[in-house]
């Protein structure tokens, strides 16, 4: 193990419970051992996923968000005995492993309930809603302090919540820490004055306009978690660990507004001064712990940094309210792990919290033991399996389904929370298998398919293996994309998979195999208007092509944004011109990387240009039309970024199957659950 991180390794105490190191799994909603957005019940794949993740060297064990009352059908976590009797046998297996347990258990999410359209609907309708309400009553999970908005949906007014159902959750949170210490867990974490959810909306003057005991002063704001953990301890004994989940600073200028880092502005809720403030009331009112970043759903990119935020961007705060408190602190939010050790090493926070990267490599942390940092599978913070949430102008969370209730997937690893769909199986019938291009589709198809058993070849027609991915990773700010690029091929290497570099395949009858895997990718869609051939593709643009000071950008989703944001990086002045009526208007694409996008071009005002039409490209102009109106743009270059057509080979058959973008074209998860797909089944 690298001596940088031996302060990591090394045993702290919550209370009068001590931790083996000061690596701390961090919550992640979805990954609760009572279900998610199902009846609550012991959750097997959940407690697999923690076990795994234990016997792998974590400290602390923090799983996800608890609803002390079901979000289906209503029922409190306390009702159900038989479920604690399950996760008291789980424990005694956790603590096998040397780890320690907290469970995280929830007020609610207020506000910030990830409202989708047929919530939506409920909550318009007071008919439907009242109908519903047995089965999911939408009003209750989307009740708030005050009267507010929802960060969701622009059609939606939430509701107060009344005194009586205060006084409920209260009781419930002690109720159930009980029956949590009965079945040997460790501590409990409370959820939380943190990320603007229900409890966090009580402390915070621009969501809390209450004139009864509950809102008001300082102390009438804080009165909620400030008796949540009076209640827990008088229940379950002042020495039963109560851990709180805390925003440090809210990153917050409005409704739907966050800050960008370095942004000045004037906060709207919790800033640093109250703050201090706060967590001395908070330890003296019993809370033993402090597990710590900053932000709110209106500023999310904080508390679920995309890949833009600065690595460690909530560690100055954190280690600042430090200063103030008794009781130790763990600060988490793209933490670079040297980083971390050096800040507990120099006692400015006890311990580091992860979680992402627990989805996409249950073995990092032994890795790291044993000296294996290069095969450790890195997170890309893409969000687009663990939390695909998206939203956009006039449409609430555009989510699937199955996305919301399957939270905590990895779009990386698809064993992760799906272990009894995705797994690598040997072979019965070794197969000779031929993959036709080396992106990550061909890549993952032919690492899980040699992990199988099978002899691979794969044919690329370049000198190197990665694809579009490679160009797609060429910005400064995707340096985990270019490590995982790298790991990828080191597993082609280190699996002995036969690469024909410099081989393009025009027809399948010119290699023989068993199977045949195309994994062509795609090519860029062409823009047909006059001048189009004055035009730089997004490709080309990404692969080093130069431009002038001021370039337009054809294309607001995610690649055209990105690309904005590259240049404004290099010194550039992007404008972006897009067809709908909001930048990166797409499903699966997380709320916390879109809205960073959109408040940094608001920041950095950048001009955009909603619902418009090009009509003509010429030389150093760009002609377009706006609401009927036709405006000339002085540009130096257009950058078009408009998306890609499949190119595959050749069709699907009994014997040839299609991967990545060459199918369909998507993202990183959907190239890589498909090859898995594919290779499963070879």
């Amino acid at each position: 193990m690298d001596k940088i991180l031996e302060p990591l390794f090394t045993p702290w105490k919550i209370g009068n419970v001590e931790i083996k190191n000061r690596i701390v799994l961090c919550p992640m909603g979805g990954t609760s051992l009572f279900g998610w957005m199902k009846p609550n019940h012991f959750d097997k794949e959940s407690a697999n996923f923690f076990l795994e993740r234990a016997k792998n060297n974590v400290g602390l064990i923090i799983p996800g968000i608890a609803p002390l009352k079901d979000t289906i059908c209503g029922r409190w976590l306390y009702q159900n005995k038989k479920m604690f009797k399950k996760l008291k046998t789980f424990m005694e297996e956790i603590h096998k492993t040397g780890a320690k347990l907290f469970i995280q258990l929830t007020a609610g999410f207020g506000r910030s309930f990830a409202i989708t359209k047929s919530l939506e609907l409920l909550l318009q309708n007071k008919f439907l809603g009242f109908l519903s309400k047995p089965f999911i009553n939408a009003s209750y999970l989307c009740a708030s302090p005050s009267k507010l908005p929802s960060r969701w949906s622009e059609k939606v007014t939430c509701r107060a919540l009344t005194r009586n159902e205060i006084l409920e959750l209260i009781y419930a949170f002690a109720k159930t820490s009980k029956l949590c210490k009965e079945a040997g867990v460790d501590g409990v974490e409370v959820h939380a004055v943190h990320e603007g959810y229900l409890l966090d909306q009580f402390t915070t003057k621009y969501t809390n306009f209450r004139e009864d005991e509950y809102g008001g002063s300082f102390e009438n704001r804080y009165r909620f978690p400030i008796q949540v953990v009076k209640a827990i301890k008088k229940l379950c004994g002042k020495d039963y660990p109560v851990s709180l989940r805390y925003s440090v600073v809210s990153k917050t200028k409005g409704f739907c507004q966050g800050a960008i880092p370095g942004e000045s502005f004037v906060e709207v809720g919790r800033d640093l001064k109250e703050s201090e403030k706060a967590v001395k009331y908070l330890e003296e009112a019993g809370y033993d712990m402090l597990n710590a970043d900053n932000g709110t759903y209106d500023a999310w990119y904080w508390a679920h940094p995309p890949a833009y935020m600065p690595n460690n961007c909530n560690l100055k705060e954190v280690e600042h309210i430090k200063k103030f408190v008794n009781i130790p602190v763990v600060c988490a939010g793209k933490m670079d792990i040297d980083v971390g050790a050096k800040a507990v090493k120099e006692n400015k926070i006890d311990a580091v919290g992860f979680a992402r990267q627990f989805l996409t490599d249950p073995q990092w942390i032994t890795k790291l033991l044993e000296d294996r940092k290069e095969d450790i599978q890195p997170c890309i913070l893409c969000h687009n399996a663990c939390f695909p949430m998206a939203h956009y102008k006039g449409v609430p969370n555009d989510e699937d389904f199955n996305d919301v209730v399957h939270m905590s997937r990895c779009a990386l690893n698809p064993i992760t929370m799906q272990s009894k769909k995705y797994k690598i199986i040997p072979t019965k019938k070794i197969k000779n298998i031929a993959v036709i291009g080396g992106g990550f589709g061909g890549m993952e198809c032919a690492r899980i398919a040699s992990l199988r058993g099978h002899n691979v070849t794969i044919y690329e027609k370049s000198n190197q293996l990665g694809g579009v991915f490679i160009s797609a990773s060429a910005p400064s700010f995707k340096e985990r994309d270019r490590a995982l690029i790298n790991w990828e091929r080191r597993q082609i290497e280190k699996l002995h998979i036969k690469v024909n570099f410099n081989t393009e395949i025009h027809d399948l009858g010119e290699i023989q195999a068993d199977e045949f895997i195309i994994a062509t990718g795609s090519t860029p869609k062409h823009l047909d208007v006059k001048g189009s051939d004055l035009t730089i593709e997004a490709i080309e643009y990404l692969n080093g092509a130069e431009v002038g000071q001021n370039v337009a950008i054809i294309g607001g989703g995610l690649s055209g944004c990105e690309i904005a944001y590259d240049l404004i990086l290099k010194g550039k002045n992007p404008i972006i011109i897009e067809n709908k009526n909001d930048l990166m208007a797409v499903k699966g694409l997380c709320l916390a990387n879109s809205s960073y996008l959109r408040d940094y071009f608001k920041y950095k005002n950048v001009p955009t240009y909603l619902e418009s039409k090009v009509l003509e490209i010429r030389k150093n102009k760009i002609l377009i039309e706006q609401n009927s109106k036709k405006l000339n743009i002085n540009i130096d270059n257009v950058i078009v970024a408009i998306g890609y057509n499949p190119s595959p080979l050749c069709k699907e058959s009994k014997n040839v199957h299609l991967v990545g973008d060459a199918l369909k074209v998507g993202n990183l998860r959907t190239v890589i659950w498909r090859a898995w797909d594919v290779a499963m089944k070879l």
